[in-house]
């Protein structure tokens, strides 16, 4: 593999976490994995990789893209990852804010819902590991 490659799977896994990485390398088919090595190598390894905005700003314009875009589906994985890329619950409610404002109400709700969800879920996961 390629040093982009390698760099994109330090980076998914310093955001993502070992765990959701492990999980989608196991369900990785060899029908998919062409698709899984272009985003480990362009997202992880150029986009995410690049220090020309810091891991917390480019968590914050994810999820605000993804929101506005309606890819509702991958939210909760990167409301989990804000956790580890330092963007805190009132920075994922302002960029949702931004988002109902200049794409939509119905967007941001939705959006918000699953943030809230998703909390939820890690504040338990927290509790029971304590």
């Amino acid at each position: 593999m390629s040093d982009r490659y390698d760099t994109g799977m330090r980076v998914r896994r310093e955001v993502l976490g070992d765990a959701h990485v492990d999980r989608a390398e196991a369900a990785k088919t060899g029908f998919d994995q062409p698709f899984q090595d272009l985003i480990t190598t362009s997202a992880w390894g150029t986009v995410w990789a690049s220090d020309g905005i810091s891991r917390r700003e480019r968590s914050m314009l994810t999820l605000a893209l993804l929101a506005a875009t309606g890819n509702f589906e991958e939210i909760p994985m990167h409301v989990r990852a804000t956790a580890r890329t330092g963007a805190s619950r009132t920075d994922v409610l302002e960029a949702f804010q931004h988002v109902a404002i200049y794409c939509g109400v119905p967007r941001a709700n939705h959006a918000l819902k699953l943030a809230r969800q998703t909390y939820a879920e890690m504040d338990a996961e927290e509790e029971a590991a304590r």
